[in-house]
């Protein structure tokens, strides 16, 4: 899944607080979410699509945690 592997990507290079709020999935990324999205709400999923979108809604939660906690780190260090 491409967006395990740009979460994965991301953390192994190292990060900062500025850098996690900067943090955006790449096309690829939004293409294939906003497609599932659009299937699930007209024509259907399969399990395993069903599945992807779920992991990728995970992901996009723990981004935003991460990205309100960086904010707070970033405001405490001014």
């Amino acid at each position: 899944m491409l967006a395990y592997e740009e979460f994965v990507d991301f953390i192994a290079k190292g990060t900062s607080p500025s850098k996690v709020v900067a943090f955006r999935p790449s096309k690829t990324t939004k293409d294939r979410v906003e497609d599932l999205i659009y299937r699930e709400k007209n024509t259907g999923l399969s399990s395993d699509e069903i599945a992807e979108l779920n992991h990728y809604l995970q992901l996009e939660h723990l981004m935003r945690l991460a990205k309100a906690r960086a904010l707070r780190y970033i405001k405490n260090e001014s």
